[in-house]
């Protein structure tokens, strides 16, 4: 169902994939939006090492959940920073592209886990994520992309 990577010698391993869906704060989702056009969109998300999904907050309205309320098939792509040998200008970067199904999430308590873990990816001032927690989460939106496909590797972009 799902292709094999073409440049297979710079395929990472899937827990190198991991740890950047861990480590790395956001990415671009894509779906399928309005009239058959692709749509991709920068977002922040959790990895959850419990069960291996990926998470997101976002409004309760607009284009991206139109999209997925019409086809929950999507792919989420994130990068690292890169990093350069010595005396090359040329950055390597891994990346990782995961298929999957999009879905609402519709428990408040699974709400309030993912938009706290999604704070605690960008600061550790609690009375700030306090704050968030009870002016914001009212008026979020969380998603759970459970992953059905997933490679990564490693470019040089020389």
């Amino acid at each position: 169902m799902f292709r094999k990577m073409r440049r297979f010698a710079q395929q990472i391993p899937d827990e190198k994939c991991i740890e950047i869906l861990k480590n790395e704060p956001r990415g671009v989702l894509s779906v399928l939006g309005d009239d058959g056009y692709p749509y991709g969109i920068p977002l922040d998300h959790w990895y959850c090492e419990e069960d291996g999904k990926l998470y997101f907050h976002g409004a309760k309205e607009g284009h991206k959940l139109d999209a997925i309320k019409a086809c929950d098939k999507v792919s989420y792509c994130v990068y690292d920073q890169g990093y350069r040998k010595d005396g090359e200008w040329a950055l390597n970067i891994n990346s990782v592209v995961v298929f999957g199904r999009m879905k609402l999430v519709d428990d408040p308590e699974k709400a309030r886990e993912i938009c706290t873990q999604l704070c605690r990816k960008f600061t550790d001032d609690e009375e700030y994520l306090k704050k968030e927690l009870t002016s914001a989460l009212p008026r979020v939106q969380c998603l759970e992309l459970t992953p059905e496909h997933m490679t990564g590797k490693l470019v040089n972009e020389a």
